[in-house]
């Protein structure tokens, strides 16, 4: 899309260590829900520690705070992984695994090729906590066009 690809950071609180009773049942979908998101149309990168995902990775002071990072062709192909695959399955049961955070995850361009680190994720976060959805910073109940696109229409009737 114009040179343009969109990167996505969510994160969660857990109410639990990742490797303790609360969190087995995410902890063991991991890898399922990794391979699905690599396997799918639209997907380009994603962020990884050791262990094949990145719940090794702290990129938040909270060490009960684990960060997902990754980048898509387009909005659309995020918003069918998330939305209208089996990843749903899982994210349906985030009170089950993870706090309520008010924003826990934010969108945003990046020009093809490029893979953000986790400290971008962190200032994307705190611009949309600050600001509202923004063309820095978005959600998909309010997206914004890639630069240089058209315009783009909001998620909202597949958002939870």
């Amino acid at each position: 899309m114009n040179g343009w690809h969109l990167a996505e950071i969510n994160i969660g609180r857990m109410l639990g260590p990742i490797d303790g009773p609360v969190m087995a049942d995410f902890a063991a979908n991991l890898d399922q829900v990794n391979a699905l998101a690599e396997s799918h149309p639209g997907f380009v990168w994603r962020l990884k520690g050791e262990g094949n995902n990145a719940t090794d990775l702290q990129a938040f002071d909270d060490p009960m705070v684990v960060t997902n990072m990754s980048v898509w062709q387009d909005l659309d192909s995020l918003a069918a992984f998330a939305y209208r695959s089996d990843h749903r399955l899982i994210m349906r049961r985030r009170k089950e695994f993870f706090a309520p955070m008010e924003v826990y995850m934010a969108l945003w361009w990046v020009p093809a090729g490029h893979e953000p680190t986790p400290q971008e994720g962190r200032l994307k976060l705190e611009r949309l906590a600050a600001h509202g959805p923004t063309a820095d910073a978005f959600t998909f109940r309010q997206p914004f066009p890639a630069p240089g696109a058209g315009t783009i229409k909001p998620v909202l009737e597949i958002c939870e």
